[in-house]
């Protein structure tokens, strides 16, 4: 009798400890991010989430803010840093703000031909090299998601670079960004995306470089009468989550957070390609905007006209990381 009692009190032990452990709070991410829910990049955040707290067992919670809900642009990298929020997705040129100036390499015009060759960069090591730089800047750094290539848009038609002479258009806070519109004789005007439609509307700059999903989803169709597929820059995420924070994660956590963001950095990036296609087709469809194809004569002008740029570039971002990214692109 006695050892009956000895093993129910076991049991009992057993099943108190068991009912403790799954009794523990999550860890809860606050994954914070300045687009909508419905964007690419919202669901692809969504998609992490169902993920993450699938592949952890629960263990790990996600609590998403979007649409700015808790940091603008200019403070939510600063906020990563204090541990006022564990993940975000900024865009890549968000990081020379911190002084890691080789993260506008992904501003320079016609670096990547096409997805493939985007893809051996964020895939493969020097995306890798590139993430780690990061890290002295108590911020860690787990995938880049895409969101697609940039185009210009005017109320004249664009075919060549001399087009574009003399016309103020806008960009994001970019260095590159800037540099290139001068090569194309431009007027760069440092403009929030906030503002670019009341922009356009008032005549305050002639026209914009944009994804054909931010042109649609802005409605600019019904400002601009002229979309060039010049395709000449890249726009792209890094996802990356707060050191400090990171590291004090139990090994196995992190492994199955980092799985559940390489199945999602697959999604994000199919998503995001597929929606700039389906709203180039809406942009056509609505027949307020012109889209310009260029021939391969005037892609090669623009691509000669814009090559330049990386020389300029080079004391900022880095001879050796453009001459790098350069030979891979082009080894296949």
């Amino acid at each position: 009798m006695a050892r009956i009692k000895y093993y129910a009190l076991i049991l009992t032990l057993l099943a108190t400890s068991a009912a403790n452990v799954f009794a523990q709070d999550p860890i809860v991410i606050k994954f914070s991010h300045l687009v909508s829910s419905d964007s690419p990049k919202g669901l692809a955040v969504q998609r992490f989430k169902e993920l993450a707290e699938k592949m952890t067992h629960n263990r790990v919670k996600i609590d998403i803010y979007p649409d700015s809900q808790l940091y603008e642009d200019k403070e939510e990298l600063e906020a990563l840093q204090l541990g006022a929020v564990e993940m975000l997705a900024p865009e890549l040129n968000k990081f020379a703000a911190l002084g890691i100036r080789e993260f506008d390499v992904f501003d320079l015009p016609y670096l990547f031909s096409d997805t493939e060759a985007l893809h051996r960069i964020t895939q493969g090591p020097i995306g890798r090299d590139m993430l780690k730089k990061l890290d002295a800047k108590s911020i860690v750094g787990l995938g880049f998601w895409d969101s697609g290539f940039k185009s210009m848009s005017s109320n004249q038609p664009l075919h060549v670079p001399a087009d574009l002479r003399g016309l103020k258009l806008q960009v994001q806070s970019s260095k590159v960004v800037e540099t290139q519109m001068l090569a194309l004789g431009a007027i760069p005007r440092v403009i929030p995306s906030s503002d670019l439609v009341q922009s356009l509307q008032n005549n305050a700059i002639d026209g914009t470089e944009n994804l054909p999903t931010t042109f649609y989803d802005k409605k600019i169709y019904l400002t601009q009468k002229y979309l060039t597929m010049t395709n000449h820059g890249y726009v792209g995420y890094a996802v990356v989550v707060n050191k400090k924070f990171w590291n004090s994660l139990p090994a196995e956590i992190r492994i199955q957070l980092s799985t559940a963001i390489n199945e999602t950095s697959n999604y994000a990036n199919q998503i995001a390609w597929q929606k700039n296609d389906r709203d180039l087709a809406a942009i056509k469809k609505t027949g307020k905007t012109t889209v310009i194809e260029l021939s391969p004569a005037e892609k090669a002008l623009w691509q000669k006209t814009l090559r330049p740029v990386q020389t300029e570039m080079e004391g900022r971002i880095g001879k050796k990381l453009i001459e790098s990214i350069n030979k891979e692109v082009k080894s296949r």
